[in-house]
């Protein structure tokens, strides 16, 4: 007869990737999903802020506030600091109401947010860390420090599991619960520390499901090259750091400064460059750099978010004016870009 308890399965690549990657970032639950924006979504049906407001920065991908939406809840675009970049405490409590359900504290450009002073505002703090894996902020990891911390490991970022990718960290058993669930299409036998989705009980009255959920699983295969690139995730951010110092030694000042204790992990490097952007930009192309990104559009200036106008001055100035530099370069080509760069800026036509 059916005993009636979870079956046990053995050990997967994708159970043993959480577990590494919770024992690395100092989390007691993590769960491996498909996308950083997978993880965001499971993160928020997790909190529950449906029907309510979310609030998030007006600087940075807009595409932040697509799983707000998808949740249920509304975005609300917080400014940044002028000198971090970041959302502050100062810059989201004039935000906060009764309807404000969470904060979704991104770490931009690979530097943490003040989580702390954040929490002051008692309200669930979802740490964005898709380009921040092993900043260090206070005495740990970015993404441990607020309730829910969300990870991307999309192509780009400094661990990929191929493609696409994503993690959930927390220390909240309930909320790791919820979170595996919604990513697990709502199966009821899943818990916080994991699960398959074989049904636990071979019976017509098995009932399989008791929430909706979505199928945001990873897969076996993006989980081995996970496991693989955990081997050189450290490796991978300290390259990035050296090259965002070489970044700062060309320009000549550092970037993203900030008054708490927290480490820098220069997924990219963000300059508020004083001149003409689109004539350094033609000038560093035709040199032979490799270009520089811009910041995308304050959120509520994209056309798919226009329902949600803001006024964050801040942001909006600095969107206009930072240069962002690549930092994903092995260290002899960073040092070719950093030198064409460096002669680009000595040059007086470019601010003209």
């Amino acid at each position: 007869m059916p005993s009636g308890k979870p079956v046990k399965t053995m050990s997967d690549p994708v159970t043993t990737f959480e577990a590494r990657f919770a024992s690395m970032i100092g989390a007691d639950y993590a769960i491996a999903v498909n996308s950083g924006t997978s993880a965001l979504h499971c993160a928020l049906e997790a909190l529950e802020v449906r029907g309510g407001e979310v609030i998030m920065p007006a600087l940075g991908p807009g595409l932040v506030a697509f799983p707000i939406l998808a949740a249920g809840a509304a975005p609300v675009f917080a400014d940044v600091d002028p000198v971090t970049q970041l959302i502050s405490r100062q810059t989201v409590a004039p935000l906060v109401n009764l309807r404000t359900r969470a904060i979704i504290a991104v770490a931009l450009h690979g530097l943490s947010t003040d989580v702390h002073d954040l929490k002051k505002l008692r309200l669930p703090i979802i740490e964005d860390c898709a380009q921040a894996l092993l900043a260090r902020y206070k005495d740990g990891f970015a993404g441990t420090f607020g309730t829910i911390g969300c990870y991307s490991f999309e192509k780009k970022k400094h661990l990929t599991t191929g493609s696409e990718g994503g993690m959930i960290v927390t220390d909240d058993a309930a909320l790791a619960k919820a979170a595996r669930a919604f990513g697990g299409l709502g199966y009821r036998h899943l818990d916080a520390g994991g699960g398959g989705t074989r049904v636990p009980v071979i019976d017509p009255d098995c009932a399989r499901f008791d929430q909706l959920g979505l199928n945001y699983r990873l897969s076996e295969v993006q989980a081995d090259i996970g496991l693989q690139k955990l081997k050189t995730a450290a490796a991978a951010v300290s390259l990035r750091q050296e090259i965002g110092a070489l970044w700062e030694q060309t320009i000549g000042e550092r970037l993203q400064v900030h008054n708490y204790s927290a480490d820098h992990a220069f997924y990219t490097a963000a300059w508020p460059y004083p001149g003409n952007w689109k004539k350094l930009h033609q000038r560093f192309a035709l040199a032979g750099g490799d270009g520089f990104y811009a910041a995308p559009l304050v959120g509520y200036n994209e056309p798919a978010l226009k329902h949600y106008a803001s006024h964050t001055p801040v942001a909006a100035n600095l969107q206009r004016s930072l240069v962002v530099l690549k930092t994903h370069y092995q260290w002899p080509e960073a040092v070719r870009q950093a030198k064409i760069f460096s002669e680009c800026l000595q040059s007086s036509s470019v601010s003209a």
